[in-house]
């Protein structure tokens, strides 16, 4: 697994938390909501590619 993957991970965290926390202070709670599920819709396709390689990898270490 590569570093930086970890990395952009934890800098779409960062950055969801911090506008979510400015969005609910300034009492825009569904925009914050909406803000958190892009954050997670973007983090889950960089993990989808992640374990589509994984697969790739398992399937040619194995023969299938």
């Amino acid at each position: 697994m590569e570093v930086d993957i970890i990395f952009k991970l934890a800098a779409i965290g960062i950055l969801v938390a911090i506008l979510n926390q400015l969005l609910v202070k300034s009492g825009r709670d569904e925009q914050a909501m909406l803000v958190v599920i892009a954050g997670l819709i973007v983090a889950m396709f960089i993990m989808i590619e992640q374990i589509g390689s994984l697969f790739d990898t398992i399937k040619s270490t194995f023969g299938f």
